[in-house]
């Protein structure tokens, strides 16, 4: 999601909840359809008592669907997996886990705890349902239309589409069976575009039976089921092309130095015609003391780069994330991404080898796919 598309709401088990902008319009929009529905079906409610089931109706399905990611969550922390956030969207919620599963059996238990936990909340609120209907009639309606969504976001759920949590247990399957993730992967991705096609048919003949509602949403899940797969086959094509390769292979071993004491308008001075490099190695005579990147000295106004000094601005080595050469290069990178690094040092024994960046890994992958093209 682009930048701002998205704000946090709090914070649950150390995992950020956050929402897309987009989340409030389907909130209005499913409020609203919820609503109309109640008042038909109790005609004895007034348009104010429907309108606020409505509303709380919505608020407690959203809820079940963050229950369905905070198990996926729970269940990759329990693996050892980093877990970042849970995002409400349009099409319901993701959660952001740091990396992939090293075991096939690690990612069908992440995806099979998500289905599960919709499974026993539809379970719940069918008893509360059962309970409440000779007597509660609002807290009744609230709870059968619960039981039936969970069900049904779990029966949706375990599509074999991937990324769905069904596709993820279809790629664990095959993963476990053959010993090949990447090949699980494009096999779980290629029935994922299929099942996306089949959607955008079924938007189809919605639309042409007049169903324009029923016709939109699924062919927006088709949509995405499509976009989302082909991300994923994407990833594969990019961990193929990383196999094997190390950070001594991908890493700069010349890139650009300072010393300490050098001044941002010695910097720029030195730099030749057409450079630009994004990140500069600051050392003490021999020894690495830091990273300077060029993000960094932007943050000084220019009238005041004569007297501010690179080491000012730089991050110091106690603060860098350092890898050694023969760590591989695809674990590199996801942990980069993970955490928003740009460039990491290589370091053996103590002494600085190169700098593995992000830049120089998307430039020799770019070279690669040309060159098979």
């Amino acid at each position: 999601m682009p930048p701002g598309s998205k704000v946090k709401l709090f914070r649950l088990f150390g995992i950020s909840f956050e929402i897309d902008f987009a989340w409030i319009l389907v909130f209005a929009l499913m409020a609203f359809s919820l609503s109309g529905q109640f008042s038909k079906e109790h005609s004895n409610w007034s348009t104010a008592q429907s309108s606020v089931v409505g509303i709380v109706t919505c608020l407690l399905f959203f809820a079940s669907i963050i229950v369905h990611e905070l198990a996926h969550c729970l269940a990759a922390r329990a693996a050892g997996l980093p877990v970042e956030s849970i995002t409400l969207f349009i099409l319901g919620g993701v959660s952001q886990i740091g990396r992939e599963a090293h075991r096939p059996g690690t990612e069908f238990l992440i995806s099979v705890v998500g289905p599960v936990a919709s499974v026993m909340a539809s379970a719940s609120f069918a008893v509360l349902h059962l309970a409440t209907r000779a007597n509660w009639e609002t807290v009744s309606a609230i709870a059968e239309w619960l039981s039936e969504i969970n069900l049904a976001l779990a029966i949706f759920n375990l599509i074999p589409a991937f990324p769905l949590d069904g596709g993820r247990i279809l790629r664990s399957a095959i993963w476990g069976m053959t010993g090949n993730y990447s090949k699980a992967t494009r096999v779980a991705s290629a029935v994922g575009r299929t099942t996306s096609i089949l959607f955008f048919l079924g938007g189809v003949l919605f639309v042409i039976a007049r169903q324009f509602t029923f016709g939109l949403w699924t062919g927006l899940i088709g949509w995405f089921l499509w976009a989302a797969s082909r991300q994923h086959l994407r990833q594969a094509d990019l961990r193929d092309s990383l196999a094997g390769l190390t950070a001594s292979d991908l890493m700069v071993s010349n890139g650009p130095r300072l010393q300490m004491g050098t001044s941002l308008s010695r910097l720029e001075d030195g730099m030749s015609a057409g450079s630009h490099p994004r990140w500069f190695l600051v050392l003490n005579g021999a020894n690495l003391e830091g990273i300077l990147t060029w993000e960094q000295t932007a943050t000084v106004a220019r009238e005041l780069w004569d007297q501010t000094r690179i080491e000012t601005l730089m991050t110091p080595l106690a603060a860098l994330r350092w890898v050694r050469p023969h760590q591989g290069a695809v674990h590199i990178l996801e942990a980069m991404d993970r955490e928003g690094l740009g460039q990491v040092p290589v370091v053996d024994n103590g002494h600085l080898l190169g700098v593995l960046s992000r830049t120089e890994v998307y430039r020799f992958l770019h070279h690669r796919f040309n060159a098979t093209v």
